[in-house]
């Protein structure tokens, strides 16, 4: 049973997640997506209004494209996840006052299998 708020309502989750969520769905179909099947893939508990809102921001963002193959209505993702985890690192990187400081941190955070691969891909391979 969900949890529910003080007028019996299920807790609301906020925009970001539920963008997040939509990617997803969006990231794990071979297909661009209508609202209506988008809604499903996230298992039908948000109203198909919410999710419409949802796409039409994320679309305005540029995360996501109008499929131009003839469905109207049908999304799919701009980026793949990857791509827009690199993008967000990367505008993180800009925003702060010392770049190299954060990448410090970064790195210093990362498990071994992260550190092995990105030493690899900097041409230090571990020996």
């Amino acid at each position: 049973m969900a949890d529910t708020g003080p007028r019996g309502r299920a807790e609301r989750r906020n925009a970001g997640e539920l963008e997040s969520e939509v990617l997803a769905a969006l990231w794990a179909a071979d297909r661009a997506l209508t609202p209506a099947e988008v809604q499903a893939e996230l298992g039908g508990d948000l109203a198909y209004n919410t999710v419409h809102t949802i796409l039409k921001r994320l679309y305005d963002k540029e995360l996501v494209l109008r499929d131009a193959d003839g469905r109207r209505g049908a999304y799919r993702p701009a980026k793949d996840a990857a791509e827009l985890t690199a993008q967000a690192m990367h505008e993180a990187l800009d925003r702060g006052p010392d770049p190299i400081a954060a990448l410090q941190q970064f790195v210093t955070g990362l498990s071994a299998e992260e550190e092995r691969a990105l030493r690899e891909l900097l041409g230090g391979e571990e020996r």
